[in-house]
């Protein structure tokens, strides 16, 4: 009879994050959650827009609502001028950026569920598509800072001496300022758009993984592997690309999906104050800008609800996310 095996099973790290990450409800929760909003993001010409997803006319099919040729640009997707044999519509047919001047600052409708704005421009669209927006250059603008973080906190870090305290200033000039004024002032110098707003908010909120990194870098530097890899004579930057970076990085991870909702946060408080996505791009911020002209006068009260909604829910679905991930990953944690 084969003697039974007595021996501990071994654990990948990836299993044990997983087995820790599948017990924390609250994590699970907000996962689904942002992995909805992406396909929201993703999925908006689907959900709300003025033209078809897909029209059949006299025999050709084409896609207005998803590549928008320009010989439909003009087209009175209510009225068209030819003969629509079939089409798919979106569940919402109103655009985010087309007006309807008729109907400005209507109450929350079965035309309108979220209601419309001072342009008559459906909310509901705009949230929809602003969902893009405020994803991407999250997402985009953190990723930008974990590259750039990365990069100087692995050299920082890697080489010492002089290297390290050239770095190291840098680092400690950027933090003397506060990192929403420093943004504010260089897009006063800059016209407000889209890219932007990421290459600034990307440029501006690198020095928390650098220091992250940087840190790991000084443990992982002094191990045996690596100290074997100098010796055989492999170069500096494959070390740090093969050795040290996969390593170092996983703090620096942890912290980027916080930096996600933190690039939404100033996105939006951006858009708000002029100087970030200019209408009629469609923005949550943007929309609650507009809000605060009639809040005032005890009006358009759905202005600011849906898209505070929106911003809330999102920035606070990106930081328990993080915050799970930083619990399943901490080795520190014995159940």
């Amino acid at each position: 009879m084969k003697p039974k095996d007595t021996r501990p099973k071994y654990e990948s790290f990836f299993t044990v994050f997983l087995q820790r990450f599948k017990k924390n409800r609250t994590g699970q929760i907000s996962f689904y959650f942002v992995i909805f909003m992406i396909v929201l993001a993703v999925a908006a010409p689907f959900i709300a827009n003025d033209a078809p997803v897909m029209l059949v006319s006299g025999g050709k099919v084409n896609f207005p609502g998803l590549f928008n040729p320009s010989e439909y640009l003009s087209t009175d997707w209510r009225n068209p001028s030819f003969t629509v044999d079939f089409a798919i519509w979106p569940i919402v047919r109103y655009s985010p950026v087309k007006s309807d001047l008729t109907k400005r600052v209507a109450p929350p409708s079965w035309d309108h569920p979220f209601g419309t704005d001072d342009q008559g421009m459906d909310v509901f669209a705009r949230i929809v598509w602003g969902t893009r927006i405020s994803i991407s250059i999250g997402v985009i603008s953190a990723g930008l800072t974990f590259l750039i973080g990365s990069l100087i906190g692995a050299a920082a870090g890697y080489f010492g001496g002089a290297v390290d305290v050239f770095f190291s200033r840098i680092i400690e000039i950027m933090m003397c300022f506060p990192t929403f004024f420093l943004i504010l002032s260089v897009l006063a110098f800059m016209p407000p758009s889209y890219y932007n707003i990421i290459i600034v908010i990307g440029l501006t909120g690198w020095t928390s993984i650098a220091r992250l990194v940087r840190g790991e870098v000084l443990k992982v530097k002094t191990l045996d592997y690596i100290r074997a890899a100098k010796v055989n004579g492999v170069k500096p930057f494959t070390i740090i690309a093969r050795h040290i970076l996969p390593n170092s990085i996983t703090p620096a991870l942890i912290s980027a999906t916080f930096n996600v909702a933190g690039a939404i946060l100033v996105e939006s408080t951006l858009s708000f104050l002029g100087f970030g996505v200019q209408p009629p791009t469609p923005s949550w911020g943007a929309i609650i800008r507009v809000a605060y002209s009639y809040i005032q006068f005890d009006q358009g009260w759905w202005l600011s609800l849906y898209p505070a909604l929106a911003i809330f829910l999102t920035v606070t679905a990106y930081n328990l996310l993080g915050q799970a991930i930083r619990d399943s990953a901490d080795p520190r944690l014995i159940e």
